[in-house]
């Protein structure tokens, strides 16, 4: 049977309670929107396989509640994660605060080279807004990511986001690629180095 994927990568969504995270997977994964919200209890999470500069990415993407009492059980899941989205509700001024937070969590938690975005969800209810774009560009600056406003509802920026963060990912593991094989072809001059040296003092002692 033929591989359905090249790469596997493990996504994770990070915010309060209410922003939005599962509408988003669903929209992204299902291009699905359910207006009834049903809080997330511990981890979920779903699959999806996109084309990425020719190769097949499977990205498994965990939704995680929001919830304080959850978060012991979330916490295992920053180990294993390769990219991670911030999300807060721009109807909802504290989960946009609360971003620091989850920021701090991750840089106890996840991979020093975990993949980081930003994440205003709820852009249709511009009505409501409590927290301005520029904003949120700010805040995206002071931690080094993108940054993006999407809307589960209407579907705007939702693939686009993920696909970004996959994109992040996967040139972060390329560099790593790399490196590796740099180190590789490093270590065998070395060695090619010192066989070379080793048969001309063999050939030295001989003659």
């Amino acid at each position: 049977m033929a591989k359905q994927y090249d790469v596997l990568f493990r996504l994770l969504l990070l915010g309060d309670s209410g922003v939005g995270k599962t509408c988003m997977l669903r929209r992204f994964t299902e291009d699905e929107f359910d207006l009834s919200h049903i809080s997330t209890i511990g981890v979920d999470f779903k699959m999806k396989t996109i084309e990425i500069d020719g190769l097949k990415v499977r990205i498994q993407i965990w939704d995680t509640a929001g919830q304080e009492r959850y978060q012991t059980i979330t916490k295992q899941y920053y180990r294993r994660a390769q990219g991670i989205v911030f999300v807060y509700d721009i109807t909802n001024l504290p989960s946009f605060q609360h971003i620091a937070k989850w920021a701090s969590d991750v840089d106890e938690f996840a991979p020093d080279d975990v993949q980081t975005i930003l994440v205003g969800n709820k852009a249709d209810e511009e009505f409501g807004r409590q927290v301005t774009k520029d904003q949120g560009k700010k805040l995206a600056e002071t931690y080094g990511m993108e940054f993006f406003e999407t809307s589960a509802s209407t579907s705007s920026n939702i693939s686009e986001t993920f696909i970004r963060v996959t994109e992040l990912v996967l040139q972060a593991q390329m560099r790593y690629v790399d490196d590796l094989l740099g180190s590789l072809d490093n270590y065998l001059d070395r060695a090619a180095l010192r066989e070379e040296k080793g048969s001309q003092d063999n050939d030295a002692q001989r003659t």
